[in-house]
């Protein structure tokens, strides 16, 4: 395979979220009778990754300010109302579909995180869990575990079920000193 196809080929499973070696018929192992084996390997992304990735950033410079403390709290009502807003409308007439599900857990996590940023919270980092699984008779138990300062940080949750579906989301606010 010629140079030119490998990237093309490399370029276009960076888009679709996972790499494999491509050159894995060229790449032989001998394994302990003599015999040849393709070496195989898969690299999957959370999330894939754009073509503003490429672009490098300059590094900005900033000056300490000394605050220790947030001018202003991370507001776990309003973050629980807008992950109410945005579970609801995107989920109520949904069927569980497990790609489509994979698919809406990165959109919603996107709008969530926009919104909450939206709240102009300075100096606070989010970070947006969702999960979305299908309604069967099983149990299910969810934990996190974070280190972190009880006085500034604090959490968000809420959850959500239809008919086929379940979606557990949390919003992280921890505060960056």
């Amino acid at each position: 395979m010629s140079d030119l196809a490998k990237e093309k080929a490399a370029r276009l499973l960076k888009k679709r979220g996972s790499v494999s070696s491509l050159g894995s018929h060229e790449v032989r192992a001998k394994d302990t009778f003599g015999k040849t084996k393709d070496s195989i390997s898969t690299v999957s992304y959370m999330e894939e990754p754009g073509h503003h990735d490429d672009i490098p950033r300059p590094t900005v410079q900033m000056e300490n300010t000394y605050r220790l403390t947030p001018t202003r709290r991370f507001p776990v009502i309003t973050v629980k109302d807008i992950l109410k807003d945005v579970l609801t409308s995107y989920l109520q007439e949904e069927k569980y579909e497990p790609e489509l599900c994979r698919q809406m857990t990165k959109t919603i996590s996107e709008v969530v995180k926009a919104r909450v940023k939206d709240l102009m919270i300075a100096r606070y980092k989010f970070i947006v869990i969702i999960s979305i699984g299908q309604i069967r008779d099983l149990n299910i138990r969810m934990g996190s575990r974070c280190l972190w300062d009880e006085t500034h940080d604090n959490f968000s949750s809420h959850t959500f079920k239809n008919s086929s579906l379940f979606a557990a989301a949390t919003v992280y606010g921890v505060y960056f000193e």
